[in-house]
């Protein structure tokens, strides 16, 4: 029950982070929906490098981080675990428990929340206290992001020069892989475990399905105007993919537990992917959160499609 208990809690923070709506992450049951494309955020107030910083937001927090606001931050929400310095950190809650009374205690002049948490925006507003509303998007979404937090913490050319280098970056990749065919991908959010019963994938919206694109890969559901479906059997069948690539945070299975969970895909033999033995589980909380190291999930998706495009120099 202890395992299956903190299976649900990490699956939660995932889908959390990955935009699916926060009631159909809690349900995990839920049919995805398209509430959570509504891009960008905004300050509720102008603000000049504020000391003191609260995130509930761990791709945000990772961002604070990278620019060189980590140490202003004062607390953390439940489920941040990158960078290490953040374990030291306070816990204050998360989306749907946060808590408030332990934020106000660390006295902070800016508190990063998500753009669901209206009654916390309200609350923190009425104590006269800056809110970083952040809403889901894709990667131009993530460079913007990051360079409003430059803005709000007084860190801006260290977030510009963060933004700049996640762009050559992304350009290394898309240089690697030019010209090569790009194959049909399933990329995989979530299911059951040990089944193939509740399956969600990536839609043609969102930072999950642009970094596929990037890596060289043509997303399956890429028509689906929603960042996450959830699609029958049949419909996997006549989507016909090369590859299937499940992505999971840390923590979703054990180690030991990898290939099993792998050899599930049997029960679908007739997916060109599954006959051809070209199914991928790939774990790292840097995959499925769209905070700096997205970049790092770049790379690993090329490389799992195109190995052989990193054996020699990039395509000019």
């Amino acid at each position: 029950m202890a395992a299956r208990t903190k299976r649900l809690v990490t699956a939660i923070a995932v889908l959390i982070a990955c935009g699916i709506p926060a009631d159909s992450a809690f349900r995990l049951k839920a049919e995805a929906t398209s509430t959570s494309l509504v891009r960008g955020f905004r300050l509720q107030a102008e603000v000049k490098q504020q000391r003191r910083i609260v995130s509930l937001v761990p791709a945000l927090t990772e961002m604070l981080f990278a620019i060189g606001a980590g140490p202003q931050v004062v607390g953390v929400g439940s489920f941040d675990t990158f960078p290490p310095e953040v374990k030291n950190l306070p816990r204050v809650g998360a989306l749907l428990d946060p808590d408030t009374e332990r934020i106000l205690s660390l006295r902070p002049g800016l508190v990063v929340i998500y753009g669901s948490q209206t009654d916390l925006q309200n609350q923190f507003s009425r104590a006269g206290i800056t809110t970083f509303v952040y809403r889901h998007g894709g990667i131009d979404t993530i460079f913007q992001t990051m360079r409003e937090l430059g803005d709000a913490t007084g860190h801006r050319q260290q977030a510009d020069h963060v933004v700049g280098d996640l762009q050559k970056r992304i350009a290394a990749v898309r240089a690697r892989v030019k010209g090569r065919p790009k194959p049909r991908v399933l990329l995989v959010i979530d299911r059951q475990p040990k089944t193939l019963r509740e399956i969600y994938v990536s839609g043609g919206v969102g930072f999950l399905h642009e970094m596929l694109e990037i890596a060289g890969g043509t997303n399956a559901f890429a028509d689906v105007t929603r960042e996450s479906a959830q699609p029958s059997h049949e419909t996997l069948i006549t989507r016909a993919p090369d590859v299937i690539i499940e992505v999971q945070a840390e923590g979703m299975i054990a180690p030991s537990d990898a290939a099993a969970d792998k050899a599930v895909w049997s029960g679908l033999s007739s997916l060109p992917a599954v006959r051809n033995g070209r199914v991928h589980i790939l774990t790292g909380q840097y995959l499925v959160v769209p905070g700096p190291r997205f970049a790092d999930g770049i790379e690993t998706l090329a490389r799992t499609l195109h190995p052989e495009a990193f054996k020699s120099a990039p395509s000019k």
